[in-house]
């Protein structure tokens, strides 16, 4: 197994957790950022390192299948099984043991006759619902008297319950986080896809529905996304906007709802569509997603095995662990008030793939304007009012951007500015007064650095190492220092890097960049920043920073990146 950067820091992170900090904690990574593979290197070094047992808990057998098939192809030598009576599977003695909560959480003592855990992996751990929770917790609280030492993770994309919002905290069942790598980094990064977003002309005015237990009703949502001339208008839509397009994944509101779009593409558009949710048999199932993965003719065995399927729509199956790399577009014909939900949808079209260079993203139900971008999302806790959307639509393209764009970045198009609040619904916190001072601490989790051209300058301008700092969940603060620049610029950027570095003060941001990738710079801890009332930025005025590494550039100008183990063996962290 060869782990990208990021995945190899988040194993790091893990195993510092877990020799350092007590409680159970929780890596969140992106949708097809590649979590199996982490918990492959997990269960590898448990077993292989140390002689320890693992295991992996799910409470959905389709997970559990798709975790074990992922996990065994890349360490295939593990000793793994399954317990599951869905899967109709009671493996006891493997090392790594893959299990169904609903089977296993009275059974703590059987699955321990031969050997206690040591280390219990929770994949997914959104979709531990709190009816589920109870069950997660009896489980644990055995095996915690089984062995003391247990030590439990949990990974994650969306970190938070519609209900209950975060999901860590002092009375859950995760302490923290311990490791968080966000959306737009790894797409800057070359690791995930990027997205186009774009809204449907025919709008929905969700005003009338009602909330049930923080989610629209189903049964409401069906009626007002089912009406004739939406469905037609919508469908006209899709088959316009996603031309170009190979793979379209459609979300419907409902069983009924889905079969009208089907019915209107096939009978309006003359394109087949194909149609999955709960209740359709497996078989049916398995070739249509067969079909529409691309998969070749050969492993198929229907009738239309030899035909690509370029429409797929589902209601409520196609969202957590459907991995179709070659999707490059999405289309949310459902509105939802769970952020969750939201991003798992549109985190089909994250995956690379040949095939594609982004993936359009068609919001029928206002989604992207509830939630905002899919990389800053706004995540409230219970009681929290709607607040000011956090994105906006481009009346000229329809393209939904960050509400802080003056300018679309497709059309041009420019914002009018906008209009001053009379007041706020609740205190501030900023000063009263422009040029009041407020200074706080805030933890760093993550630390970026880029090459940063000034847009609309000529080719020949000096170019910034911008330094983006991660400091809470999907919140970032950067700055730029000015390496290329000459004169006072020039002087504070060489202070800030020999504070920071042994290696010689780069001339060039190219690098610059590959010195601090490489582990050429201290890490920084923790940062002050400075909000002054009246100005537009805050700014980072002090910084708390981690030891000063040894150069990473040798006599001959190279770079020689250093390598860390992932855990020596002799330092078992569970």
């Amino acid at each position: 197994m060869e782990l990208r950067p990021y995945q190899h820091s988040c194993v790091e992170a893990i195993y510092a957790y877990l020799r350092n900090r007590d409680g159970n904690a929780l890596a969140v990574l992106p949708t097809a950022a590649g979590k199996s593979l982490i918990l492959a290197q997990l269960c590898s070094d448990a077993v292989g390192l140390w002689n320890g047992r693992v295991c992996v808990l799910s409470h959905v057998r389709e997970l559990l299948e798709q975790t074990g098939d992922k996990i065994q192809r890349m360490a295939p030598s593990l000793p793994m099984g399954f317990y599951s009576a869905g899967m109709n599977r009671r493996d006891m003695q493997q090392s790594v043991l893959l299990c169904q909560i609903q089977s296993v959480y009275k059974r703590a003592g059987e699955l321990c006759d031969d050997k206690p855990f040591d280390l219990i992996l929770i994949d997914e751990v959104h979709l531990v619902g709190e009816s589920d929770e109870g069950m997660f917790t009896t489980f644990l609280a055995d095996m915690k008297i089984i062995n003391p030492s247990l030590r439990v993770i949990g990974l994650t994309a969306t970190p938070f319950r519609m209900k209950s919002g975060l999901i860590c905290g002092p009375d859950r069942l995760f302490s923290e986080v311990c490791y968080e790598v966000g959306v737009r980094e790894l797409i800057v990064d070359g690791y995930l896809c990027p997205l186009k977003t774009k809204a449907g002309r025919q709008k929905v005015d969700t005003s009338g529905l009602h909330l049930r237990g923080g989610e629209f009703i189903a049964t409401e949502v069906e009626t007002l996304m089912d009406d004739a001339e939406l469905v037609q208008a919508a469908c006209d839509e899709i088959v316009q906007m996603t031309a170009d397009r190979r793979s379209v994944l459609i979300f419907a509101a409902g069983i009924q709802h889905g079969l009208h779009v089907q019915k209107i593409l096939q009978e309006r558009h003359g394109v087949e569509c194909g149609f999955v949710c709960g209740e359709t048999p497996s078989h049916q199932r398995d070739e249509l997603l067969a079909r529409f993965r691309g998969l070749p003719s050969d492993q198929l065995f229907g009738e239309n095995r030899d035909k690509p399927l370029k429409f797929l729509c589902n209601v409520n199956v196609l969202t957590t662990g459907f991995d179709a790399p070659n999707i490059d577009a999405v289309v949310l014909l459902r509105p939802t008030m769970s952020a969750g939900l939201f991003y798992q949808m549109v985190g089909r079209g994250f995956r690379l793939h040949p095939s594609k260079t982004d993936c359009l993203v068609l919001d029928f139900g206002g989604n992207i304007l509830r939630h905002g971008p899919v990389d800053m999302l706004q995540i409230k806790q219970p009681g929290d009012g709607t607040g000011e959307a956090p994105a906006k639509e481009c009346p000229k393209c329809q393209t939904v951007v960050h509400a802080a764009y003056s300018v679309c970045p497709e059309c041009g198009y420019r914002f009018p500015p906008p209009e001053r609040e009379k007041h706020d619904s609740t205190a501030a916190t900023t000063g009263i007064l422009s040029g009041q001072v407020e200074e706080n601490a805030v933890l760093v989790t993550g630390v970026t650095y880029r090459v940063h051209a000034k847009q609309g300058a000529p080719d020949d301008a000096p170019r910034t190492l911008r330094v983006e700092y991660r400091i809470g969940w999907n919140k970032y603060i950067s700055e730029w220092i000015c390496l290329e620049h000459t004169g006072y610029a020039r002087n504070k950027a060489e202070a800030w890097w020999r504070q920071r570095s042994n290696d010689p003060v780069p001339n060039n941001i190219e690098d610059a960049v590959a010195i601090c990738n490489a582990g050429g710079v201290a890490d920084t801890t923790a940062v002050t920043v400075r909000h002054v009332a009246g100005e537009k930025f805050d700014r980072i005025v002090n910084y708390q920073l981690g030891p000063v590494p040894p150069p990473v550039t040798s006599d001959l100008g190279g770079l020689e990146p250093r390598h860390v183990p992932i855990a020596p063996d002799d330092d078992i962290p569970f």
